[in-house]
């Protein structure tokens, strides 16, 4: 499965991103604009129609963190899927037409320099903030309802460290 796979099911297809440092820890960037301690998450975007999922995945890590230079080490067997709670489901941008995500997720390893993250790559910043992170506490530091779907997609990662 290298496309999306759209249809009425709802959901928006999505990738997320899972990038993990030589020291085995995660990058996390806290929302920008959001306020709070569970405002951490990792990168992910849409998938266009018709666009390659790694292809979307690549092009959201360097639009939302500037990093261009990674390994791939793996990818989730099957989407996961979340969805979005009354009050995003009411933000006209996020919830717009969609009940929640549908989500592939990849898993790289960083292989350049920290100098090349930046948070300002692309006009629309979706970060104020990055640190790496120990893959165990990122589900302490996740918005509510995407926890599941986190536990998930570190269950399936965390053989790669």
């Amino acid at each position: 499965m290298t496309k999306t796979e759209t249809g009425p099911d709802g959901y928006r297809p999505n990738v997320g991103i899972v990038v993990f440092n030589s020291d085995g820890r995660v990058w996390i960037g806290h929302r920008y604009g959001v306020s709070g301690d569970h405002a951490w998450q990792f990168p992910q975007g849409g998938v266009d129609e018709g666009e390659d999922l790694e292809a979307a995945a690549l092009r959201e890590l360097y639009e939302e963190t500037g990093i261009k230079t990674v390994t791939p080490m793996g990818r989730t067997k099957d989407w996961i899927v979340y969805d979005f709670p009354p009050d995003v489901l009411a933000n006209k941008k996020i919830g717009r037409n969609f009940k929640g995500q549908k989500q592939i997720w990849f898993a790289y390893r960083f292989a350049g320099d920290e100098s090349e993250i930046d948070l300002e790559a692309h006009h629309e910043q979706e970060f104020s903030r990055w640190e790496w992170c120990d893959i165990e506490h990122v589900i302490d530091r996740v918005v509510h309802f995407k926890r599941d779907s986190y536990r998930k997609v570190i269950d399936e990662f965390s053989g790669l460290i």
